[in-house]
């Protein structure tokens, strides 16, 4: 559960911060989308799920359709030491997420319940980030106010609790290289969100995108014949 905690809900956010402070967050969300192929070796290396290749094929499918989304970012990255630096922030978070991933798994076939695993791990995860805090001198700070207090309830509440005890038990039921596809609807999701309320555009490639990220999820999740 330590483990776990470290890999899924501590270490992983802080890198992806990191990386944002270097990358945009479309870049971001593209580097974090690998964790879906991530997740099909992982998988096959430390839990024995045979790697099959419609995982394969439809995880890079959807990969190049996050890829179309967010071109702009991508066309616009630069390789200076800043963008290298948020590149490898990135991939190493989308790596530890990725064997948070596997490490939930393991649990589950070892008859450790989500939800209390969860809670367990989290605990562990806010430790050593605290801990990381005070070796690296950041000081604590709270603010008191309605909409910092309001989203830091729901982030706990529907983006912690609901939302990883959901996804770890598909992992567990379906498997973490098709559950592992949910990192590339995340991004299209908040594109969804960010229409309705930021008025953000589709353009013809933007659409081309969504349509490579539908067609890999059902390649997924289509029944052999």
């Amino acid at each position: 559960m330590a483990l776990l905690g470290i890999l899924l809900f501590a270490f992983n956010y802080w890198l992806v911060y990191l990386s944002e402070v270097y990358v945009t967050s479309g870049l971001a969300a593209v580097i974090m989308s690998s964790i879906v192929i991530l997740n099909i070796f992982n998988g096959a290396l430390f839990i024995g799920v045979p790697i099959r290749r419609a995982m394969l094929l439809g995880g890079l499918v959807g990969m190049a359709g996050i890829g179309l989304i967010f071109w702009p970012e991508i066309a616009s990255f630069s390789l200076t030491d800043k963008g290298i630096k948020g590149l490898l922030f990135g991939f190493a978070s989308a790596c530890l997420a990725s064997l948070g991933n596997i490490t939930s798994a393991r649990n589950q076939k070892h008859g450790l319940p989500v939800m209390q695993t969860n809670a367990y791990a989290m605990g562990y995860g806010t430790f050593f980030l605290l801990i990381v805090c005070a070796l690296i001198g950041k000081p604590f700070n709270f603010d008191f106010s309605i909409g910092y207090i309001g989203s830091l309830v729901y982030l706990a509440i529907f983006g912690s609790i609901i939302a990883f005890g959901f996804f770890l038990t598909l992992v567990g039921r379906i498997g973490p290289d098709k559950a592992g596809y949910v990192s590339l609807l995340i991004p299209v999701v908040a594109l969804v969100i960010s229409t309705l309320f930021e008025g953000y555009r589709w353009t013809p490639q933007a659409f081309a995108g969504l349509g490579l990220v539908l067609i890999g999820n059902y390649i997924i999740v289509k029944k052999p014949k």
